[in-house]
C-alpha cells in the first residue's frame, strides 16, 4: 500500500506545484510566488507525497492568532482518496499550535465538493465576497473555523 507523507514545501517541490496550480485555478500562483513563501514566518505550506511523489499541497499564513488558507490542491488522478483532508487536518493542527483563534478561506460557491470537506472538518460559512473570483466570475463563500476561545464564548 502506497504511503502517504505530508511534509514542508521545499525548493524540490516548486515545478509540480507550479503545474498543479495551473491545472486547478484560473490565476495561478506562480513558481517564484510559491518559491517566496518557503520559510517566511507565518507561512505553513506543506505538500502530499504518495510514495515519493508530489500528489498535493496546501498552504495558509498566520499573522497574531489569526489564520488563512491560500490553497488546498490535489492532482486529479489522486482526488477522492483523502489527501485533501489529511492536508486540512495538517493546516489545522499547525493552526492550533500557533493558538490561532480561528482558520478561514474562501471557496467558490460552485464547488461542492470542498464546500463539503471544509464542513465536515468544522468549517462555518461566516460571510460571502461577491465577485471574487474571475474565469468564471463567481461568489466566494467565507468559512471559517473557530477554535476555543473568545469567539465561542461570545457566541460568534
Amino acid at each position: 500500500m502506497a504511503e502517504l507523507k505530508i511534509v514542508p514545501m521545499e525548493e524540490r517541490h516548486l515545478d509540480d506545484l507550479a503545474e498543479l496550480e495551473r491545472l486547478c485555478f484560473s490565476e495561478p500562483w506562480t513558481k517564484p510566488g510559491l518559491a517566496m513563501e518557503i520559510g517566511r514566518a507565518g507561512a505553513v505550506f506543506a505538500v502530499a507525497e504518495l510514495d515519493g511523489k508530489t500528489v498535493g499541497y496546501a498552504g495558509m499564513n498566520c499573522v497574531l492568532d489569526e489564520c488563512y488558507i491560500d490553497d488546498v490542491a490535489v492532482f486529479p488522478e489522486y482526488r477522492r482518496l483523502g489527501i485533501a483532508r489529511t492536508l486540512m487536518e495538517y493546516l489545522i493542527g499547525e493552526a492550533k499550535k500557533r493558538h490561532a483563534s480561528f482558520l478561514s478561506l474562501e471557496v467558490r460557491v460552485s464547488n461542492s465538493a470542498a464546500n463539503a470537506l471544509y464542513r465536515s472538518l468544522g468549517f462555518r460559512e461566516a460571510g460571502l465576497r461577491r465577485g471574487f473570483y474571475s474565469q468564471p466570475n463567481e461568489d466566494a463563500l467565507i468559512l471559517t473555523l473557530y477554535f476555543e476561545g473568545v469567539f465561542q464564548k461570545s457566541g460568534i
